[in-house]
């Protein structure tokens, strides 16, 4: 967890603090959890949460609103065309790279492939429209594409 929190707000001790909060959060709020989802996961999105908002009140992050453009949004999983030998890549070399695209292409990457969320988890934390984040997602991998071609 202290990953996930690190990877968002991108400083060791902001995501330590972080952790500190949420987990206090979570010990005063312990009567509200519902086992209806694994404890791990009810206090990861605790933590999530708590990254998120933290991020946003110290960077002034501002999700770019897409729903008012017209966009024609076609997944396509082979965005990371085989012309790149992800083989070649170094772990390192990919998350340096990831940690530095613009923050929501960031932030909607790492909760997809490395958190594992799906699409519609996404759209709940970070409070956005689904065609948002399918757009979103499909942009970032682009632009992962891209760097990672430049590699």
């Amino acid at each position: 967890m202290y990953n996930v929190a690190y990877r968002i707000v991108k400083d060791e001790h902001f995501a330590q603090d972080v952790m500190q909060e949420g987990f206090l959060k979570a010990f005063t709020k312990i009567n509200d959890y519902r086992q209806e989802v694994a404890f791990g996961a009810w206090l990861k999105r605790i933590i999530i949460n708590y990254s998120i908002d933290f991020y946003k009140k110290n960077n002034a992050f501002q999700m770019e609103d897409l729903n008012k453009s017209l966009f024609k949004i076609e997944e396509n999983d082979s965005v990371l065309s085989d012309s790149i030998d992800l083989n070649s890549l170094k772990v390192k070399q990919v998350l340096d790279t990831i940690s530095g695209l613009k923050d929501n292409y960031r932030m909607v990457l790492t909760l997809f492939y490395i958190e594992g969320y799906d699409q519609e988890e996404i759209c709940e934390i970070l409070n956005i429209s689904y065609a948002n984040c399918r757009t979103t997602l499909s942009r970032a991998k682009e632009s992962l594409r891209k760097k990672l071609e430049d590699l």
